[in-house]
């Protein structure tokens, strides 16, 4: 199926975007180069051809849970309006 300038605004339409004549012809153009590179790709025969590793099969490096900061609070509570207990006052909203 070749693609035309009418898909390409189909698409910018269903995506809520806002393209220009120029801008269109010039997507319609990558977006062919594109599928085009797409059907060389599934044309490759890989039979034989095992998979490479899956990123989801990896484990997350995680840091040490180490506390890294000094506790500030009393610094940043000084300039609250409103504190008791170590904790912000704030006006009642829901009643």
């Amino acid at each position: 199926m070749a693609l035309e300038e009418s898909h390409v605004r189909r698409a910018a339409h269903l995506a809520r975007l806002a393209v220009s004549d120029d801008q269109a012809r010039g997507f319609v153009d990558d977006l062919s180069r594109i599928l085009d590179m797409v059907d060389q790709l599934q044309s490759i025969d890989t039979e034989g051809v095992s998979p490479l590793a899956h990123p989801l099969d990896a484990t997350q490096r995680l840091r040490a849970d180490e506390v890294t900061e000094t506790n500030q609070r009393d610094t940043f509570q000084r300039c609250a309006p409103a504190v008791e207990n170590g904790l912000y006052l704030v006006p009642r909203v829901v009643e």
